[in-house]
């Protein structure tokens, strides 16, 4: 069998899934289906067609995307984007660093297909056509009239030589229409939801890009003239991809070129695009509601509740969409979720951090959640995975007062060690030079207070120091 590459689209924002998906932690990354991540989910499909997986990714998400591959226990380099520049970037950067005769599989990182045995055979129908140049998409069997999708309509057959199932050519691409078009498209047949997925061999995509969209190629081939390679992370030049025009494959090349064939997909499929699609992966009561956590429906019909965290209680309710966070509560009718993102929006304009900024904070090492502040005071929850450690620092401001309440603390505070362990405490003073490191096998989960004038993040001072052997430093 012919070996496919398979590169996963790890971008997006996912505004539409605000409070939950923010621009600091995506939905690809947030446990969405069985306290599973959309990019886990994606990995785990990808390994039964290889075990070597692409990622292309941001910079700011390159550990989040690592901790996927490391749990979908598949291997593989990460391509970092300096800068979102779209899809059709993102696949000419990766093909101009393929091996040209390579069939690359281009897979969002945010889509829910839980057949994973039908999604691989349905994509392993696509291989003899992209042999023979074509750019194979794929979509879904439509079953209902979708505004939220793009639709590919169906053109003829492709030749028999390639295979029964080998599909058909693209006769159309089709905006997400109004409702009325969506249902006219689904009463005449042959046209399918364009899944964003894309077979293709890497020289085949490279020549389309060069009739269709040469500035792209041309960007994309300065940006990946020059690579820096650390470790699994692969960095291009930063200002000549930023000089890249940001467009969708469908626009820039897709629905310019002959050559592009679909294959249906008939197995369950979605973008996950709105809570209203993430309200239908999960099973309803007898009243239509949906309960995800700690939620409790009384009297209500047709409410979803997001509550993993505390007790939520819709009493009364119909139609409606709740969703819970530490920070941050949205309640939205269902007719309204994909205005979500104007909240987003709104949210920027006023100022307020929880529209981008969760309340945990992820690191390499671990994470950070801030717990309280007031005036001259912070609380943060800091989780420290095993074997990592915090890069040297210190502060001119504020002290810092931790109290290890899970696992054993490494702390080193000018040039002394001290090993903290459960219920013991520790002093950093204002100016001390310190680095906090997981000395044990399992997680460390520290309580820190900080004290001072000043709490800003921008008052850590980050100091020159050899990481551990393997490891890139890390802040």
């Amino acid at each position: 069998m012919t070996q496919i590459q398979p590169v996963v689209l790890c971008g997006g924002s996912g505004t539409r899934l605000w409070p939950l998906s923010r621009k600091t932690l995506p939905k690809q990354f947030v446990p969405l289906v069985g306290n599973k991540s959309l990019l886990l989910l994606t990995l785990e499909r990808l390994r039964q067609l290889n075990t070597e997986v692409t990622c292309v990714a941001a910079e700011e998400h390159r550990f989040l995307v690592q901790e996927g591959i490391d749990a979908a226990q598949v291997s593989g380099k990460q391509l970092l984007e300096p800068v979102a520049r779209n899809t059709a970037a993102a696949m000419a950067a990766t093909a101009l660093l393929a091996d040209p005769d390579r069939l690359l599989l281009f897979a969002p990182a945010d889509h829910h297909i839980p057949d994973s045995e039908r999604f691989v055979a349905t994509i392993l129908k696509g291989i003899p056509a992209a042999l023979a140049g074509y750019l194979v998409t794929f979509g879904v069997e439509p079953t209902f009239p979708s505004t939220a999708y793009g639709y590919i309509r169906q053109g003829d057959k492709l030749d028999a030589a390639l295979g029964d199932d080998a599909g058909h050519s693209v006769a159309a691409f089709i905006e997400k229409p109004l409702a009325a078009r969506a249902e006219q498209l689904l009463l005449e047949g042959g046209n399918l939801w364009n899944a964003g997925i894309l077979l293709v061999q890497a020289k085949v995509l490279i020549a389309a890009l060069q009739e269709h969209a040469s500035d792209i190629l041309d960007a994309c081939k300065l940006a990946t003239a020059t690579v820096d390679v650390d470790g699994d992370f692969l960095r291009m030049d930063s200002a000549a991809f930023g000089r890249c025009r940001s467009q969708s494959i469908d626009y820039a090349v897709l629905e310019k070129c002959a050559r592009v064939a679909v294959i249906p997909f008939q197995g369950r499929w979605s973008d996950v695009g709105s809570w209203n699609a993430v309200a239908d992966l999960h099973d309803t009561d007898a009243s239509g509601n949906r309960i995800s956590g700690h939620g409790f429906a009384m009297n209500a019909s047709n409410t979803f509740i997001h509550a993993p965290g505390r007790p939520v209680v819709a009493l009364g309710t119909k139609d409606l969409l709740v969703v819970d966070t530490p920070d941050a509560l949205l309640v939205v009718h269902s007719e309204c979720a994909e205005q979500v993102k104007d909240v987003v929006a709104l949210l920027t304009t006023h100022g307020h951090s929880q529209a981008t900024r969760h309340r945990r904070i992820p690191r390499p090492w671990g994470a950070y959640d801030s717990i309280d502040d007031g005036e001259r005071f912070a609380v943060k929850r800091l989780t420290v995975k095993p074997g990592a450690r915090l890069a040297l620092r210190m502060h001119h401001h504020r002290a810092e007062h931790w109290v290890v309440v899970k696992g054993t603390a490494k702390v080193t505070c000018d040039d002394k060690e001290r090993l903290v362990k459960e219920n013991e405490s520790i002093y950093i003073p204002v100016g001390a030079v310190y680095r906090l490191e997981n000395a044990g096998k399992t997680t460390l989960e520290v309580i820190e207070v900080q004290t001072g004038g000043y709490l800003g993040e921008d008052d850590i001072v980050r100091l020159d120091d050899a990481p551990p052997a393997g490891e890139r430093k890390i802040a």
